[in-house]
């Protein structure tokens, strides 16, 4: 068709074929409007765009070969330009030229100025709602994926429909500026073809001024009606594609339930009419008719929704009792289980999580996964982000086992100037406190960035910012991620090189739930578990001696001593420790046998003054850049990390055991001196 368009323009037509080009134009423009009237959905017709530019170039290729005919064999007389053109001169305008001339602006004013204006202007409109409601949209399917109240495909399916409802919109934006350009373009083809065939029929072929005009007049505005009466057609179908709910109905549904389905109103519509009608002047018969149907059409609809509402009372009230039972049962599927790692935002931080806006917070969060992951040496559990309407709009929270661990307030559109300790100078801003270390900070615009830099401050963007909140909250919450499913996967993944060691490991030697147990220690006092060989090793040799998981975790601590001295000063031969004196040692051995091995039996002011003084010990190590470890005996390193791990979190603790032989030991402070 689009080549047969091109044709058309270049090549000359006879009259009979330009007549079965109109004919198929005029049967296009209704194929085309009666589509969209009987279109359930607009996605339904996503084809229509494409099918108005090629509409629109066919009758525009027409109007080139039809104004060549016209202007080359007019003045033959009205038939030499077809018969087509001939009967919409003749017989819809009565073969008048000034009537014709009339007609056809008409039309052009009704299709310019009304149909296309308003069409363009909701198609503009529609199209920037859509794109602005995509990021919603797909949160939304996302937020119903993640609840499981739809499954992978179905999110698929819904997301395609998404992106071509936008895709459609945006299309019927610039098709609607077709429509507008083939109106603009009748007006000027009719004068252009009126003041042609003036000059061609008076210049060329001597006919006077009165034949001349009648002439091309009419074969001109008659092939302007040809052209401009499936224009209109077209732009109605434009204009109801674009005013279309996209609801599950054709128009006549939608029409018929909106507007009738009050009976009031036509009641009052009737009566009104009533009134007109009988006031003496007015044409009684029209106004008397109508209001006496529209009077019928109400007193049926009024009869039909009292038959309805008798019949549903009957119903209800016999089938309730036998419709219990067919009830569906409520079943575990009805129990969500919670998100493990969640991530709930406010609608002004959806764009960070867009990828199509510029979010990098998903290829952050990915980042941190991976990262972490390989620190602990197990796989760390999907975050499910969804947006969340009852935040402010510049929160985030986070939350593990669906209890939220973290919140906190950013700037998308801001930087965080964080103060590390020392800076030499302030900087305006918004005053707040990091999320992730609780450290000063500022929120600044994007341009102080270099000037924030200069005076010492960590300048990062708000996906940084909720990024290392999220690492933070995961590294001090590592031994929660851990469960039964990630410790047999690590087992299965040891078998597949260790196959013997793994054999008959669990449950013939140790439990699952007591293995759990002693990685979840572990990485509570943030050893990673990435050596899961040498922890089955160590499991294995001493399962036969205990089956506590304090014993079994002391044990493999023990077999991990290297890699926990190389987490705290790396591969330095030297290790600075702070110890205890031996009378102190003593009185707390003394305790804890008393206490039953827990710390909160020692003494309050023991306890005190133990605190205080291991707190100056591990400031004196920071400011010298050395780690800050405790070395005591192995059956007070368990209760004296649990007594430090929430006071000092930077004091590690460790007993003689756990210092490797080729380790040499530099005693830097002694408490209880």
């Amino acid at each position: 068709m689009v080549l047969a368009t091109l044709a058309m323009v270049v090549l000359p037509m006879p009259p009979l074929l330009l007549d079965m080009a109109f004919s198929f134009n005029i049967a296009l423009a209704l194929v085309v409007l009666l589509v969209t009237v009987y279109t359930r959905r607009p996605l339904d017709f996503a084809a229509f765009p494409t099918v108005l530019l090629i509409a629109t170039l066919l009758r525009l290729a027409l109007n080139v070969a039809s104004t060549r005919v016209v202007l080359l064999y007019g003045h033959e007389g009205p038939d030499a330009a077809g018969q087509v053109i001939d009967a919409f001169g003749s017989v819809v305008i009565g073969g008048n030229y000034a009537v014709g001339l009339v007609v056809f602006l008409i039309l052009m004013i009704i299709n310019f100025m009304v149909v296309t204006k308003g069409a363009g202007r909701i198609s503009e409109v529609s199209a920037r709602f859509t794109l602005d409601a995509l990021p919603g949209k797909q949160m939304a399917i996302d937020a119903d994926l993640n609840a499981g109240l739809i499954d992978q495909e179905q999110a698929r399916t819904r997301r395609f429909e998404v992106t071509k409802e936008a895709d459609f919109y945006g299309s019927m934006d610039g098709a609607s500026k077709f429509v507008k350009g083939d109106a603009i373009a009748g007006i000027l083809i009719l004068f252009i073809n009126i003041i042609g065939g003036l000059v061609i029929g008076m210049g060329q072929h001597g006919l006077t001024f009165g034949s001349a005009i009648e002439i091309y007049s009419l074969l001109t505005i008659g092939d302007g009606l040809v052209a401009q009466i499936p224009s209109l057609l077209l732009s109605i179908g434009a204009a109801m594609m674009v005013t279309r709910q996209n609801t599950d109905e054709d128009m006549g549904q939608q029409l018929i339930f909106q507007m009738f389905n009050n009976p009031q109103a036509l009641i009052i519509t009737g009566v009104i009419l009533f009134v007109m009608g009988i006031v003496p002047g007015m044409p009684h018969v029209p106004f008397l008719l109508l209001a006496a149907s529209i009077g019928g059409f109400a007193y049926w609809r009024i009869k039909k929704e009292k038959a309805a509402a008798v019949a549903e009372a009957e119903t209800s009230s016999s089938t309730e009792l036998a419709a219990q039972p067919t009830q569906k049962e409520l079943s575990w599927d009805d129990v969500q289980p919670v998100d493990v790692i969640g991530l709930e935002v406010g609608y002004r931080l959806i764009p960070m999580v867009d990828k199509e806006q510029g979010g990098e917070l998903l290829e952050r969060v990915k980042g941190v996964r991976k990262k972490l992951s390989q620190d602990f040496g197990f796989l760390i559990p999907p975050v499910h982000i969804r947006d969340n309407l009852e935040l402010p709009p510049n929160t985030y929270r986070l939350s593990l086992m669906g209890v939220a661990c973290g919140e906190a307030n950013i700037h998308p559109n801001m930087e965080l100037a964080i103060n590390p300790g020392q800076v030499f100078g302030t900087i305006d801003g918004e005053a707040t406190t990091d999320p992730a270390f609780g450290l000063e900070a500022v929120w600044i615009m994007e341009s102080q960035r270099e000037h924030a830099q200069a005076l010492g401050y960590t300048v990062v963007d708000s996906a940084t910012v909720l990024a290392t909140h999220l690492s933070q909250i995961l590294t001090n919450s590592a031994s929660q991620l851990l469960g039964h499913e990630e410790v047999q996967n690590l087992l299965e993944m040891l078998s597949q090189t260790t196959p013997k060691l793994v054999e008959g490991f669990v449950p013939d030697q140790l439990s699952l739930g007591v293995v759990v147990k002693v990685l979840q220690n572990l990485l509570h006092e943030g050893i990673p578990i990435r050596d899961v060989r040498t922890i089955v090793q160590t499991l294995s040799e001493y399962s036969s001696k205990s089956q506590d998981p304090d014993i079994l975790t002391a044990a493999v601590r023990i077999g991990l001593k290297r890699l926990i001295c190389q987490e705290i000063n790396g591969i330095e031969p030297e290790l600075p420790v702070i110890t205890l004196v031996p009378e102190l040692e003593q009185i707390l051995h003394k305790t804890m046998q008393s206490a039953g091995g827990e710390s909160s039996g020692i003494e309050p002011g023991l306890a005190e003054r133990l605190q205080r003084s291991l707190t100056e010990a591990t400031q004196q190590q920071e400011l010298k850049g050395e780690p800050a470890v405790l070395l005591t005996s192995g059956v007070l390193r368990s209760t004296l990390a649990k007594f430090v791990k929430n006071t000092i979190p930077s004091l590690r603790v460790l007993s003689y055991q756990e210092v490797p032989d080729e380790k040499q030991i530099r005693i830097v402070n002694a408490v209880g001196n």
